[in-house]
């Protein structure tokens, strides 16, 4: 059986069209080892698909959730469809084992990386479209995403880890985080970014992803999960009665 084919019942749709289903599951990194093995990667259905699944997201929160204004639409819109929550998406649906990849990016766990999962899940929304059409693919993609789509998350939970440290250290010191960027290494079709936040002259987290955006936002979350903790520590030890500590002093930078 192919595998496309074993993918297509997998998710319970009546592909027609295996070989474009096929297309989706391949990688750049797979078709440049391979380039006489398949018709081509994903990358162009991808670009199809992320405008396929914005639409079906917002079609269904617009009807969902018709006391919401534009604002909160948006926001829930991008997190469903970021990153993170298409890599929730694809993992519903097993995606990882199904994308073909090029030896190294399989070395490199790539079948794990958010951003590969998250392209391969709109490249085949992208061909499930062309094959099947708008209907039955953006009921599939909302099917998947009910749980973010019903969810009465507070606005602050659905914001970007990058706004809310911003809005968090505004808050506090007043400061502006600073992303730095200490390395970029790999092909420029794998290149990984490793980027550092700095506030008030204190390191408070790093981050690695495909992009420096991705790179940026890992290092916020893990900034904002440190500030988190740290409060945790303050209150407990003014509880306790073990003294007050000195709550405006960031963490030190050499523990992230």
């Amino acid at each position: 059986m192919r595998p496309a084919q074993a993918f297509a019942e997998r998710i319970g749709l009546p592909v027609r069209d295996l070989d474009l289903l096929e297309q989706a599951l391949v990688h750049s990194s797979w078709y440049h080892e391979h380039p006489d093995a398949a018709d081509g990667h994903n990358e162009r259905l991808e670009f199809l698909g992320d405008a396929l699944v914005n639409l079906a997201i917002s079609e269904a929160l617009y009807t969902r959730h018709p006391g919401d204004d534009e604002g909160y639409l948006s926001a829930r819109r991008a997190a469903i469809v970021s990153t993170t929550g298409l890599t929730r998406l694809a993992g519903r649906i097993d995606l990882g084992p199904s994308v073909l990849l090029g030896e190294g990016e399989a070395k490199r766990s790539g079948r794990r990386r958010p951003s590969l999962l998250a392209s391969a899940f709109e490249a085949v929304a992208g061909a499930l479209y062309l094959d099947l059409g708008y209907g039955p693919t953006r009921d599939w993609v909302v099917a998947l995403a009910r749980p973010e789509l019903e969810a009465e998350a507070p606005i602050v939970a659905l914001k970007s880890p990058k706004s809310r440290l911003q809005e968090a250290t505004q808050r506090g010191s007043g400061e502006r985080p600073s992303y730095r960027l200490v390395d970029a290494i790999g092909p420029d079709h794998e290149k990984s970014f490793r980027i550092e936040v700095w506030i008030d002259g204190q390191m408070l987290g790093r981050g690695e992803g495909p992009s420096r955006r991705a790179a940026e936002t890992a290092a916020a979350a893990q900034a904002l999960e440190r500030m988190w903790s740290m409060d945790v520590r303050v209150q407990k030890a003014t509880s306790d009665g073990s003294g007050k500590p000195d709550g405006s002093r960031m963490p030190d930078g050499d523990g992230a």
